[in-house]
């Protein structure tokens, strides 16, 4: 009887720990998300990555280009 209970015990403590791991394992959000800027000016495409969406347009309006787009980094579609 002791066997049989020690070895419940060690299950729930395996699945414990399994859940704790899988949940630790994704990556954390950020509060402000980052993401690749992309800047046109006369037909140039010029990218630059780890920007915040504000500090992409506040570039993108110091350089006066044309268009811009920003990219959420968790949104590339990659499949993560």
């Amino acid at each position: 009887m002791i066997v049989g209970t020690w070895i419940v015990a060690v299950g729930l403590a395996l699945l414990v720990v399994a859940a704790a791991d899988g949940r630790a394992a994704e990556p954390a959000r950020p509060a402000v998300s980052q993401g690749a800027c992309y800047c046109r000016m006369a037909e140039a495409l010029q990218c630059t990555a780890n920007l915040t969406e504000r500090d992409c347009r506040r570039r993108c309006d110091e350089a006066l280009c044309d268009d811009w787009v920003w990219k959420d980094r968790w949104n590339w579609g990659y499949g993560g």
